[in-house]
């Protein structure tokens, strides 16, 4: 098998893959994720289908749960790691665009919410990938509301942020057999998500 091409880090750092030859090794991770489920799959047939050593996807990753949650993180449409267009609306806005292009992430949650609950090192690499850079994000699009006087500080529908945003994403294909696209996430912002944060 031929192993990876990876590229020559700087002394004293390991080496990495080219940004094109990690998206192809992401999207076999996919594949393989939607072929078999998450408990079938094995860094053996990710290596077969990418075409790459074991060893390189161990010296990369520390080892399946963190390389399927750094798949499912370079799939979607991931939010910066900093947002601030000046309101409160307008970061929720862009925020929820973001989910709304984040396809993978929905049409595998089936698969990665069983497999979360059976499996803690791939939570805890879920958590570390996904969840918490977007729970710190949320934080701080809260902070600067509350420091621009957009919301009280002690709003009470704050803890319930990121549980109305992601239900919003994942209930619609449910509920509706509709994907929760930007459009949608804006009407739900507007109309839900805002009225319960700034109400007295």
């Amino acid at each position: 098998m031929t192993s990876c091409d990876e590229v020559t880090a700087s002394p004293g750092r390991r080496s990495r893959l080219s940004p094109e030859r990690e998206g192809e090794l992401y999207a076999a991770v996919l594949d393989e994720l939607r072929e078999s489920g998450y408990d079938a799959l094995t860094m053996d047939a990710v290596a077969a289908r990418s075409r790459c050593s074991k060893a390189t996807l161990y010296r990369q990753w520390r080892g399946k749960p963190w390389l399927v949650a750094a798949a499912l993180r370079h799939s979607r449409a991931f939010p910066p790691a900093s947002l601030d267009t000046g309101s409160l609306a307008d970061d929720l806005h862009e925020l929820t665009r973001s989910f709304g292009e984040s396809r993978q992430s929905v049409e595998l949650a089936p698969v990665m919410r069983p497999a979360c609950e059976k499996n803690a090192d791939l939570a805890e690499a879920m958590q570390e990938a996904i969840v918490q850079p977007v729970l710190d994000l949320l934080g701080e699009i809260i902070e600067r509301a509350v420091a621009r006087g957009e919301l009280k500080a002690d709003a009470a529908a704050v803890e319930f942020l990121p549980h109305m945003l992601s239900g919003a994403v994942f209930a619609r294909p449910f509920i509706e057999r509709r994907k929760a696209d930007a459009e949608y996430l804006k009407r739900y912002v507007d109309n839900v998500v805002l009225p319960v944060l700034v109400r007295n």
